[in-house]
């Protein structure tokens, strides 16, 4: 065993990643299944197809509460939200018990420091409370910014006693409902707190893969229980990293530090869609000024999609060129698309070659191979969006 190894965190369903043949790979400080004896390619088409369960307990998870009012007063919400537009360009004052948001955290430059889920907790009890998910990579840098900057005004309440499953697919809501868990009519990107035999959970529908889907945190003694029940069901296997990477890439979702970092904007990123109307218009977050000029007029570079001809995929850190052998950009994410069939890829191009369909070529093995610039997702994503 290797000091490398030997220093990695484990998931609390470890044990069951190794009864379940899951090969272990290093990954974001953890020890995590990056695939099973089904492998990459079987797994990734069996979530489109039917459910797929993974462990993404990696990931942080905490509580913000407000201190400046009691908890479930009329205010508790208004005050909580102010405090963390701070810091996010979303639209959080406005949204409802319940529901989520995905937003993203700005340095002064405008850049990228992490993307997160951002939920108003149901139930007036926890008004004032937002529950909050962020990457594992960059967890504790995200958990000191929220205290550097809310400490005086905010508790957080980091939880480490917590693990996260998400179950992703076209028959995810069909599986927990077998289970009687009612979640038929949740809408896309809502929570709330449910229940499994006797193990209490709270329970969101979304996901990173492109699927109709939900995530389910649990208390870690309990996590093993529900993961067994999920996987018992005919339609449910265990998915690895290397199937997450690939579904969401075909969704055209971002990993953080590949397709957007601290160096890159909303904007530039291609992710104007976190940005709240009333924030693009007020601003009063990290980098506003810089993020709204670009709004107004258009930035250097753009991230977007790539579609190489033939099969070759195209991996991080691949040149891209102009048609006449100009260096343009570079992929941020790139491989093969079991679903789209083919090579797919993202990265960032100088603003001039943005256009969908423009031509393009990548520097691949040191030769260079036609693509095209093309609009993400590749494959369509599938969320509920209620009958």
């Amino acid at each position: 065993m290797t000091d490398e190894t030997e220093n990695l965190k484990k998931l609390p369903l470890h044990d069951l990643h190794v009864e379940l043949a899951g090969k272990m790979v290093p990954f974001a400080g953890y020890e995590m299944p990056v695939q099973y004896p089904l492998g990459v390619m079987k797994e990734h088409l069996h979530v489109r197809e039917k459910a797929g369960l993974f462990d993404v307990s990696h990931m942080g998870q905490c509580f913000l509460k407000t201190r400046e009012v009691e908890h479930g007063s009329p205010e508790a919400h208004r005050k909580i939200a102010a405090a963390i537009e701070t810091l996010v360009p979303g639209e959080i004052r406005k949204l409802g018990e319940g529901r989520i948001r995905y937003s993203l955290l700005l340095n002064d430059q405008g850049g990228i420091e992490d993307d997160l889920m951002i939920t108003h907790m149901p139930g007036e009890n926890y008004q004032g409370w937002l529950y909050l998910v962020v990457n594992a990579a960059v967890k504790e840098q995200d958990f000191a910014l929220l205290q550097n900057k809310l400490g005086d005004v905010a508790d957080l309440d980091i939880k480490t006693d917590l693990a996260l499953l998400a179950l992703q697919g076209p028959k995810a809501a069909d599986v927990l409902v077998s289970l009687g868990i009612d979640v038929a009519e949740m809408p896309f990107m809502s929570a709330k707190v449910a229940q499994l035999d006797d193990i209490w959970f709270f329970i969101s529908r979304c996901g990173y893969t492109g699927e109709d889907g939900f995530e389910i945190s649990v208390h870690d003694h309990q996590a093993e229980a529900v993961a067994r029940k999920l996987l018992a069901h005919a339609d449910v296997e265990p998915i690895g990293l290397g199937a997450r990477d690939s579904l969401r890439l075909e969704a055209g979702l971002c990993l953080y530090g590949h397709d957007m970092t601290a160096q890159e904007t909303p904007v530039e990123a291609n992710l104007t869609f976190a940005l709240g109307k009333r924030r693009r218009e007020e601003g009063g977050f990290p980098g506003s000024q810089k993020i709204i000029s670009q709004l107004a007029g258009k930035p250097e570079k753009l991230r977007v999609g790539i579609k190489p001809s033939g099969r070759a995929p195209a991996r991080e850190g691949t040149e891209i060129q102009s048609s006449d052998g100009v260096k343009i950009g570079e992929i941020t994410s790139g491989g093969f698309g079991p679903t789209f069939e083919g090579p797919v890829a993202m990265g960032y191009v100088d603003i001039d070659h943005a256009n969908s369909g423009t031509k393009v070529q990548l520097v691949i093995r040191g030769k260079a191979v036609p693509a095209e610039v093309a609009d993400m997702p590749f494959v369509p994503q599938r969320y509920y969006r209620g009958k």
